[in-house]
């Protein structure tokens, strides 16, 4: 069985009709879709395979085509915590994927058991949601994504409609609801059972295999999985759960969900502007395992586009196109897997100073008073100072054990952080991602084609280069123009750019700032 038969009979199944001629007002519904490892290149590089939702941005919105993550830890947690914040994670506090969500002390509903809990109480500040809930009151929220954290962190500390699938069901966590059970409309999706009536289907491709130029046999795609089509589920139901958030039929089941919310809530059908936030995982699962130069990846854009503009078509059903605003973006891009990058004579490869946090974890007695990811060290600086070591002097020792490493371009500490120049681009990035009361010890930045991973034989991302910051950022609706611009923007310029069309206050100092070109009339 095709996923294209089952997820148009499991998920999309709302029929399509004309919208309605009238033009409304006011905005009705704001629709985030945020595209999880959506790299800003892969738009002009599928473009004459697109004829779904990505078309459409590339064909009608104000199209930013070099958007940035700008910061240095491009992660999933970060990245969405810049979306509808318009603040870098420095000031919303979530500069990396462990500091992000993870929660136990707010367990899961319906899944309990499972010692598992999420909320947004690490986020700092506000978001657009909380904007619109100060110009009124009446504004409500639906946030849907396969991850925990791709739901929770666009619409910040707010408390509303927020769900992410987790052992096999959509549910969402205690912060969000003070009763046991989900909504009923929830459950009713639930007990469907998707997943278990996807056991067992294949993943073909979409087009015919001329279309794709992508080699289909590299091996050492998918950590040595499966590494040609077709990829099929496996019939076990609790393994195509593990399997199925690399299938792009997961962005099915989000979008579906998303859509009978938005209909079970009677989003954009209020007296005020509401807000729905989809993020789409299935890109970042596909291009972790093959690759982004992989056809798997290829396959997977295509089909995500497709299916976007089927929800689009649903979506103006409830909401008439004219009363809806649209926003495109991803968290992060991705890099080439260095083995392939290598294979063409590039210099790459992969990095980690497994020997230099053996070192450290000796020299202060223990390995828990620290940690390591995508470049940063961080630390607890107060139980070693309680220890008697010299931060400082720690700090630049091992900044030139790291500074030594193949593919690593520079090392900071936090004095020389401090004392780096404005046209330090290295530098910029990691004082736009380490809030200022975090310790840590040192941050790096790598070379071209080089990546930060532990060993494990898959694409990676989390860098500084270009390739893991490049997200598209574009705009689509009442008072935007369309248009394709250049010039670099910041995914921190998205929340301020909706704020000026919705005609809502920030309620902090932002990071970014509106993007006027995009406005019809300049936004005058």
């Amino acid at each position: 069985m095709s996923f294209l038969r089952v997820a148009a009979a499991a998920a999309l199944a709302l029929p399509v009709v004309p919208p309605s001629s009238t033009a409304p007002p006011r905005p009705r519904l704001v629709v985030l879709i945020a595209v999880d490892q959506l790299r800003g290149d892969y738009f002009k590089r599928f473009e004459p395979q697109l004829s779904g939702g990505f078309a459409r941005f590339w064909r009608d919105a104000a199209f930013f085509e070099q958007g940035r993550q700008d910061h240095a830890v491009t992660e999933t947690a970060p990245g969405h915590s810049t979306m509808l914040s318009g603040r870098w994670p420095a000031h919303t506090g979530i500069f990396n994927n462990l500091f992000g969500v993870t929660d136990p002390t707010t367990p899961l509903l319906e899944l309990k058991d499972s010692g598992q809990g999420a909320s947004p109480r690490n986020f700092r500040g506000t978001t657009l949601y909380d904007w619109l809930r100060a110009s009124d009151s009446a504004s409500r929220v639906l946030s849907v994504s396969r991850k925990d954290r791709g739901a929770i962190l666009p619409v910040g500390r707010s408390r509303g409609d927020v769900y992410w699938f987790d052992h096999g069901i959509f549910t969402t966590s205690t912060w969000y609801r003070t009763e046991d059970t989900l909504p009923g409309w929830v459950r009713e999706f639930n007990a469907a059972d998707p997943v278990r009536k996807l056991a067992g289907s294949t993943w073909s491709l979409l087009l015919p295999d001329s279309a794709y130029t992508e080699v289909d046999s590299v091996p050492f795609e998918a950590g040595g999985g499966p590494i040609t089509f077709p990829h099929q589920l496996s019939p076990n139901v609790d393994a195509a759960v593990l399997q199925i958030v690399a299938f792009p039929v997961m962005d099915s089941l989000t979008l579906a969900l998303a859509l009978r919310g938005v209909e079970r809530l009677r989003l954009g059908q209020g007296r005020a502007t509401d807000l729905l936030v989809v993020s789409l995982s299935t890109t970042d699962a596909v291009g972790h395992a093959w690759g982004p130069d992989s056809r798997e990846l290829h396959d997977q854009v295509l089909r995500a586009d497709r299916l976007l503009g089927r929800f689009m078509d649903s979506l103006a059903t409830l909401v008439p196109r004219e009363a809806t605003i649209w926003a495109l973006t991803s968290d992060h891009g991705i890099t080439s897997m260095p083995e392939l990058a290598s294979s063409k004579g590039v210099r790459a490869g992969r990095v980690w100073p497994t020997d230099a946090l053996n070192e450290l974890a000796q020299a202060v007695g223990d390995n828990q008073s620290f940690g390591f990811e995508d470049g940063l060290l961080f630390a607890n600086v107060t139980r070693l100072r309680s220890r008697g070591v010299n931060l400082d002097s720690l700090a630049t020792a091992m900044a030139a054990k790291v500074k030594a490493l193949p593919g690593v371009s520079q090392v900071y500490t936090p004095k020389t952080l401090r004392s780096a120049s404005g046209s330090d681009t290295g530098a910029v990035l990691w004082r736009r991602t380490i809030p200022d009361d975090i310790g840590w010890l040192l941050c790096a930045t790598l070379e071209s084609g080089f990546v930060w991973s532990p060993g494990r034989v898959i694409a990676e991302h989390g860098s500084t280069s270009l390739n893991d910051q490049w997200v598209p950022i574009a705009f689509m609706g009442p008072g935007f123009v369309s248009h394709h611009f250049t010039e670099p923007v910041s995914t921190t310029d998205i929340a301020p750019t909706l704020a000026k069309v919705l005609s809502v206050k920030p309620s902090e100092k932002l990071d970014g700032h509106a993007l006027t070109e995009a406005l019809a009339g300049g936004g005058r």
